[in-house]
């Protein structure tokens, strides 16, 4: 009886697979063998050598648990004035708008110029805290930093590009805190 070459391969195939079940039966059987036949001084090695390594993994699992712990105070440290400031950037915005009047009597100018001299300490104070203001008129507008709120043709500004500045917005070092309300142009 002739064999056709598709089930000469199948055959082949079969055979194969075959020994390969031999093969890795004997060879389970002989490590059973050699684990039988181990001696306390290599299964001590053996317990050693797990016990090594269980060691080097939870040293590892704790500079990682060392290095998010100083990360996170890191970012705490960082960040640590947001809720105080975003409470401030209201008070800021009618403290600008008081220094908008333009006082007539002497009196109200003394105390005009008082309020100035506040001002520009708050505002280095902020400074130094890391507040910064968002740039606003001239530049392009970026739906992270900036809000729309009206959009404008106007000529002398290119498409997209901020034409006024509504409210101010404010950074602390890189994370926004309120974004600039801009007219933007079409």
């Amino acid at each position: 009886m002739e064999l056709t070459e598709k089930e000469t391969h199948t055959l082949e195939e079969e055979t194969i697979e075959a020994k390969e079940e031999d093969v890795n039966t004997s060879v389970e059987a002989e490590v059973e063998e050699i684990q039988v036949e181990a001696s306390p001084e290599e299964v001590l090695k053996q317990e050693v050598a797990e016990l090594n390594n269980r060691l080097l993994r939870v040293q590892a699992d704790y500079d990682n648990f060392r290095r998010r712990s100083r990360e996170e105070k890191e970012a705490a440290a960082k960040y640590r004035s947001q809720t105080v400031i975003e409470a401030l950037l209201p008070v800021i915005d009618n403290f600008e708008r008081a220094l908008l009047v333009k006082p007539e009597a002497e009196e109200a100018k003394s105390l005009l110029q008082g309020m100035e001299m506040v001002y520009r300490q708050f505002q280095e104070s902020l400074k130094n805290e890391g507040i910064e203001v968002i740039e606003t008129v001239g530049q392009t507008f970026d739906p992270h930093l900036h809000q729309a709120v009206m959009q404008v043709e106007e000529e002398g500004f290119e498409s997209n590009q901020i034409v006024e500045e509504l409210q101010k917005g404010y950074k602390l070092k890189d994370r926004v805190l309120r974004p600039a309300m801009v007219k933007v142009n079409a």
